[in-house]
């Protein structure tokens, strides 16, 4: 494994217990009546889904990382590769929860779109780690 993957998984594993502590910030939101959370069926499944997706597209991050420096591709890529799962897991978790932040919203706002954005550098960087994976070495 290349020192830059290494030290990347090593941030990631260091990272990750924010998940645990955004589970913490729900379950106090569960028990607070005040916090507008149990009233609010859009905010609750859009934190749920950003805090899902954090946790399993941080586990992702670190999976790929396994196997980047074996692909068939560019320096470059590689290091796309190694920062493309990573900022998809940044952005569609903020997505869910910027769009819904104020307790009594109805609909999504506009950060929303940050899903979609998260969503295509999710896409890419899978689809080119899978073809430099599967490309003959010459």
């Amino acid at each position: 494994m290349e020192l830059k993957t290494k030290r990347l998984a090593g941030l990631l594993f260091i990272i990750l217990p924010t998940v645990a502590f955004g589970g913490v910030s729900l379950l106090s939101m569960l028990i607070d009546p005040d916090s507008g959370y149990m009233q609010n069926k859009l905010r609750q499944d859009l934190w749920r889904a950003g805090h899902a997706h954090a946790g399993v597209l941080l586990i992702l991050s670190l999976l790929i990382l396994r196997y980047v420096d074996q692909a068939n591709l560019s320096g470059s890529l590689k290091g796309f590769i190694r920062i493309g799962v990573p900022i998809a897991a940044i952005m569609l978790p903020l997505a869910f929860f910027l769009s819904v932040l104020d307790k009594d919203a109805t609909e999504p706002n506009a950060m929303i779109y940050l899903a979609y954005a998260g969503f295509v550098m999710l896409i890419i960087t899978l689809i080119l780690l899978g073809y430099g994976l599967m490309k003959k070495n010459v």
